[in-house]
């Protein structure tokens, strides 16, 4: 099992900043793949960024140059730095731990952002 605690949420203004983090624990963090997915109103859960255990990086095309995923293995603890913040980010954003070809999933409770125009 593992268990995942986001924080850093909030509500900012447009071009503002925010930086999400994610402490898990309960299992090797080093192992564990990391992705950050968002849910807006009325829209499905889609991927934001994702770091492998190797810190191989994917991002949405819509953060692109905007937002990084980074981990700390010290503090088992995944972030996501968010720049250039738009009113189009406003979602609840979620933790999610996995452990590829391992068929296991874990996800956060969720943090609201909040970005105003």
């Amino acid at each position: 099992q593992v268990q995942l605690v986001e924080s850093g949420g909030g509500l900012v203004q447009a071009g503002g900043s925010l930086r999400l983090s994610c402490a898990a624990s309960g299992s090797i963090f080093s192992d564990l793949r990391m992705g950050w997915y968002r849910q807006a109103p009325g829209k499905q859960r889609e991927l934001v960024a994702r770091i492998s255990a190797f810190s191989i990086t994917n991002y949405a095309d819509s953060v692109k140059g905007r937002f990084t995923i980074m981990r700390d293995n010290a503090k088992n603890t995944a972030l996501l730095q968010m720049n250039s913040l738009e009113p189009e980010d406003t979602a609840v954003y979620y933790c999610k731990a996995d452990l590829p070809g391992a068929g296991q999933e874990y996800w956060g409770q969720g943090t609201q952002v909040t970005v105003s125009s």
